[in-house]
């Protein structure tokens, strides 16, 4: 056999141990060889291994404690019962809770054998099974932006025929949501990829040093101007010029910025000679800009030449289906980053991390995890890793009856999926026959 495992053996009995562990070394495995159970979950937390072989009865933590434990924390490891009790009853109790195989005491060899080809075939189905996962995961993720949520689904589907044109493009959302990443993938599916991207934050630069930093200055343009300097609006030339947070301009720049919208012309700080700029511009804003606008505080007209295509990114907690995915996604990341094998979530912190508002969006939860990666001493985040998130407040003033909740939860997953029967009744674990009775008893409706 030519495909190398890591395999840990657990037995109390000396003898059982060292004489698995020889045969295995024999044939090339790497082996440990560990005297039990609350031991072996500790090397566990360490480094991964491939297969366990686990007696079945071990002073205090016993084989089918073991068993469930590693089938909990850590399920893609194959699991073999060792036991010289070969009660039908004792290898089917251990099957149903995930066990590869069971091997009888005393062992002969032709027994490994058999155990282990069936479990190179279980590696090379989990490899397969990875495989299609990581296709998945590509019709899940587009220029790093990541969701298989409907609505994400369908801004995958618009960027590419957004991107061919060179209309203004408003990207619109709640800070976090990856507006700028949309941004990314619209310049790069765009006849301009080869230009260049340029983002500027906006809210972040002064209004005075912001029309220099666009518009660029002669020399002598302001006290400071010791040399001429192009600014973005002409590097950008060929290229994508990314408005990140539009809302927060000036008056005054929303008219400077209409008009080369409409001329494509440019007067630098202190010139008089107009310059040519050709440039695609995307803007994005977390401020309702029409709301703006009805009360004055924002330019009609500039408005309408900047928002010629919109493309709304929601929140994550309008999408809280896509979190498993960047939860895995990051935890992939800074695993590798950090140099940390931190490759498991538990089922209870992945429903605590659903259940969180995320009011920083995926830009929080990205953080979250980075933090719990690099502050875990195990390979597997569990609730106490995020102690340090801030609940989201109820908005109840007291506390929920069982009632309440089922039926935030049943709209919450509803409205994840569009309200799509079908794939909440699956969400939900129950039929769609059910699924609509529990629609009517709670009264919900499907927003208009």
């Amino acid at each position: 056999m030519d495909e190398k495992m890591s395999i840990m053996v657990v037995d109390d009995e000396s003898i059982v141990r060292q004489s698995l562990y020889y045969w295995f070394k024999r044939y090339g495995y790497f082996v440990e060889a560990i005297s039990s159970g609350s031991e072996a979950l500790d090397r566990l937390e360490e480094r991964s291994f491939d297969v366990m072989f686990v007696d079945i009865k071990m002073p205090g933590m016993s084989g089918l404690e073991l068993l469930e434990k590693v089938k909990e924390f850590y399920p893609d490891t194959i699991v073999v019962i060792i036991t010289a009790y070969g009660s039908i009853d004792t290898a089917v109790n251990a099957m149903k809770m995930g066990a590869s195989d069971y091997l009888l005491k005393p062992f002969k060899p032709d027994q490994f054998d058999l155990v282990l080809e069936k479990i190179l075939h279980q590696r090379r189905l989990a490899f397969e099974c990875r495989y299609f996962k990581g296709l998945l995961e590509e019709f899940t993720r587009f220029d790093n932006i990541i969701g298989q949520s409907p609505v994400m689904q369908e801004i995958f589907g618009l960027i590419p025929e957004v991107a061919r044109s060179d209309a203004s493009v408003l990207i619109t959302g709640e800070t976090g949501t990856g507006k700028e990443l949309v941004a990314k993938a619209l310049h790069a599916k765009s006849p301009r990829s080869k230009g260049p991207f340029i983002a500027i934050n906006c809210g972040a630069i002064p209004d005075t040093l912001l029309e220099s930093e666009l518009f660029g200055h002669q020399k002598g343009a302001f006290t400071g101007a010791d040399q001429a300097r192009k600014g973005f609006l002409e590097v950008v030339s060929g290229g994508t010029l990314f408005l990140d947070e539009i809302g927060e301009i000036s008056a005054k720049m929303q008219v400077d910025l209409l008009r080369v919208l409409e001329d494509r012309k440019i007067i630098k700080l202190g010139a008089r000679e107009p310059v040519d700029v050709d440039f695609r511009l995307i803007a994005s804003t977390r401020r309702d800009l029409l709301k703006e606008v009805s009360e004055g505080r924002f330019r009609e007209d500039f408005f309408y030449r900047i928002n010629v295509i919109t493309l709304h990114i929601p929140p994550l907690r309008k999408r809280r289906g896509d979190i498993p995915l960047l939860v895995q996604h990051f935890l992939t990341k800074y695993s590798h980053e950090t140099n940390k094998q931190v490759d498991h979530v538990t089922q209870e912190t992945l429903e605590l991390l659903r259940s969180y508002d995320w009011p920083g969006n995926v830009r929080e939860l990205e953080n979250a995890i980075e933090r719990a990666v690099v502050l875990s001493k195990s390979r597997t985040l569990r609730p106490e890793d995020f102690l340090f998130l801030k609940r989201a407040s109820s908005k109840s003033t007291g506390p929920r009856t069982l009632r309440e909740i089922e039926k935030d939860y049943i709209r919450e997953v509803l409205e994840d999926n569009e309200w799509n029967v079908t794939h909440s009744s699956k969400v939900l674990g129950i039929n769609r026959v059910t699924l609509h009775k529990m629609i009517k008893r709670y009264g919900l409706k499907k927003p208009s």
